[in-house]
């Protein structure tokens, strides 16, 4: 989990369009951000193998 300052920094609009972080909306971890989500790679799987992500399902061969 990200301190609730880190993410309140993060949601203001960067003087510079280079430094805009990315965040995970639910735990406001910034690496492994999947940006067809919003979400990060742990929370990901962990809503997909629950079932909350439509079309996605956890594959097996």
């Amino acid at each position: 989990m990200a301190k609730t300052s880190v993410v309140a920094r993060s949601k203001k609009t960067p003087k510079y369009s280079t430094r805009i972080v990315r965040r995970c909306f639910r735990c406001g971890r910034k690496r492994g951000y999947m940006r067809a989500f919003g979400i990060c790679r742990i929370c990901f799987r962990e809503l997909a193998t629950a079932g909350y992500i439509p079309g996605v399902k956890k594959s097996s061969w």
